[in-house]
């Protein structure tokens, strides 16, 4: 039997995602490596996508001639960064995108595009459109022809410029340059460049001692290596950014000085949890001043009081340490909730432990001091070990 003809049905165009990716209007000409990669171009970007296109357009005019690829190493980006690079990267296979989940900071994602790559030759710069991308060939002639480690875009060698900088900023810049000394023993003139090129070996060998800690890469590759690293600083002018805002915030410094510590101390005890004892002990302060205000001013029963003081010392440490601490993961949203709620469960095991080793301490030694310090020890310990892995774990998602 012959089957009635189905009535024609005009195809539906869904709209996906990719459609609302900019890509070049004009034709694409597609450049095949015909080699290995000589050259990988790390790019740590979060909310950058107007500066995507136009830098890579840069990149492909003073790199022609070397095999190169551009790792753009994106934090999650709101703005669709990392859909745009993929997007390129579909018509040009040397852009590459690696976008990372729950995690961000300028230092592990410059680690992690590095890690990602083969290249002999290893830069890093911003994708802001304020380093100097035609220094470049230059850096990479410098480390071909020289015995050299590292070569570093310098602001302030002979020639270089800050550009627009006002005084507050540039002396900021010069008192953490001043700073740098404590852990950088080179002679650098720009220890605060985030612009840089590097041997691969002269990386691998200070990787495992990288910090990763705050936005400045460079100090921590030097005050990491095993050796000294042979280096050369070539002038640029530093440039206005084009799109996007800047990242530079209140907390940037806070970072800088864990950067610091971490390379001054961090072999003794780990810089998180200084900071973790630290707003520990602040809590104390805030714990009796509020156990002090419910019993004088509000005339409260004292269990009542010592809950609500106890409750509220939980509260600032955990905003505090999720503030400063472990800035770099951030909670935020129903995270941010869900992780107080582990906090207080992790530091209501911790107050049982504290007691119980001062209690037992006491009895074995009479001295209440001693019993104390070892009771807000172990309690401190716990708390940190604990809330790493419950509640600032390092994969959220």
């Amino acid at each position: 039997m012959q089957m009635p003809a189905l009535p024609f049905m005009p195809s539906v165009k869904r709209e996906s995602s990719l459609d609302k990716i900019d890509v070049p209007s004009t034709p694409v000409l597609t450049r095949r490596l015909v080699g290995p990669v000589e050259l990988t171009v790390v790019l740590p970007t979060f909310n950058e996508r107007g500066n995507v296109e136009p830098l890579i357009a840069r990149l492909e005019e003073v790199l022609a001639g070397i095999e190169w690829e551009a790792i753009f190493v994106d934090d999650d980006s709101q703005d669709g960064t990392a859909e745009q690079v993929r997007a390129i990267g579909r018509h040009k296979p040397y852009i590459r995108c690696l976008q990372r989940l729950g995690r961000r900071g300028l230092s592990t994602a410059c680690i992690e595009g590095v890690l990602a790559s083969s290249a002999p030759f290893l830069a890093v710069m911003d994708a802001d459109l304020q380093h100097d991308e035609t220094l470049l060939p230059r850096m990479l002639d410098a480390l071909k022809s020289e015995a050299l480690d590292i070569v570093i875009g310098s602001r302030y060698a002979a020639g270089g410029s800050v550009g627009d900088w006002d005084q507050s900023r540039a002396r900021l810049s010069d008192l953490a340059t001043r700073l740098s000394r404590l852990v950088v023993k080179a002679d650098l003139r720009d220890p605060m460049s985030g612009f840089f090129m590097m041997r691969r070996p002269a990386f691998e060998a200070a990787a495992r001692d990288l910090s990763g800690q705050g936005f400045k890469i460079l100090i921590d590759l030097f005050a990491s290596s095993p050796r000294p690293l042979a280096f050369k600083e070539l002038p640029y002018q530093f440039r206005l950014r084009q799109h996007g805002e800047s990242k530079l915030d209140t907390l940037v410094a806070w970072e800088y000085l864990q950067l610091l510590l971490e390379k001054l101390i961090g072999h003794v005890v780990p810089v998180r949890f200084a900071l973790f004892a630290m707003i520990g002990g602040l809590g104390l302060f805030v714990h009796l001043a509020v156990l002090g205000i419910a019993l004088k001013a509000f005339g409260a029963d004292f269990t009542l009081a010592q809950s609500v003081a106890t409750l509220t010392a939980m509260t600032s440490n955990f905003f505090l340490n999720n503030w400063f601490t472990y800035r770099d993961r951030r909670l935020h949203g129903w995270r941010l909730l869900r992780g107080l709620l582990s906090f207080y469960v992790v530091c209501s095991v911790g107050a049982i432990g504290n007691v119980g080793i001062a209690a037992y301490v006491f009895h074995a030694d009479r001295s209440w001091w001693l019993a104390g310090i070892a009771g807000a020890i172990v309690g401190s310990v716990w708390n940190y070990a604990t809330s790493a892995v419950f509640t600032w774990r390092a994969n959220t998602k």
